[in-house]
């Protein structure tokens, strides 16, 4: 059972610039008492000063019992990340949860890791973990972007492959002329290209709503039944 935290300090440690619009944030808890969490749950980052309070969800990349909470966070202007836009090492934010029934199971022998955009961040999480614990799961990850400038954890993505029983199919939806690899949005028949024992596997879809509703969909066609597919939307 995960412990809850409420409103916990952390400190902002290291901001890496991931891609033209996503930061990878860092933040470590004051007290150093790390996080009991399960790899695809998310906690709620709150920032505030004198006039304000703004509270964002964000699921958590780093991996269970990791030093640091990481996120791959989308600058897109709102509120919340505006503030984040212009942070500065050392600033402090306040962490509440985990929260979130997106779970790995560790038991299963083959997954379908369905993200797109920065729902790559709890894939991340579950692949250190898989790593961790040392687990030879046959793992087909499809990871969606608008082009190939925005690839999250692009250099972590090819150690996983090097390091597990892992094949990651990256696909950009729009025109890119740098990019030789699959094009065009995730269909029934992309996937079907790399895996025909998809009613073996647990899926595991993250990213905006209408993505996932359409993997949802796709997933159930590919042989996967419903009650073994896992999804969290935003949006």
């Amino acid at each position: 059972m995960n412990e809850l935290i409420k409103n916990k300090e952390y400190e902002l440690i290291e901001i890496v610039k991931e891609t033209p619009d996503v930061n990878l944030y860092k933040f470590r808890p004051i007290d150093n008492m790390k996080l009991n969490f399960d790899p695809g749950m998310f906690v709620m980052i709150k920032y505030k000063d004198d006039v304000q309070e703004i509270s964002r969800a964000f699921s958590i990349a780093s991996e269970p019992n990791s030093e640091t909470l990481d996120f791959y966070i989308h600058l897109i202007n709102g509120r919340f990340t505006s503030k984040l836009a212009n942070a500065k090492i050392n600033d402090i934010y306040y962490i509440t949860g985990p929260y979130g029934q997106f779970k790995f199971n560790s038991d299963q022998k083959k997954a379908l890791f369905i993200a797109g955009g920065t729902g790559i961040a709890p894939f991340v999480s579950m692949l250190k973990y898989i790593k961790t614990i040392n687990s030879d799961i046959d793992i087909i990850l499809f990871y969606s972007v608008r082009f190939s400038n925005e690839i999250i954890a692009k250099n972590e993505l090819k150690e996983f492959e090097n390091q597990l029983k892992l094949k990651t199919v990256i696909t950009v939806t729009r025109d890119d002329n740098d990019w030789n690899g699959e094009k065009g949005h995730i269909t029934k028949n992309m996937i079907e290209k790399y895996i025909k024992d998809g009613n073996e596997r647990t899926a595991y879809i993250c990213g905006p709503l209408q993505f996932t509703k359409a993997m949802k969909d796709i997933a159930i066609d590919c042989g996967i039944p419903n009650e073994k597919i896992n999804a969290d939307t935003w949006g």
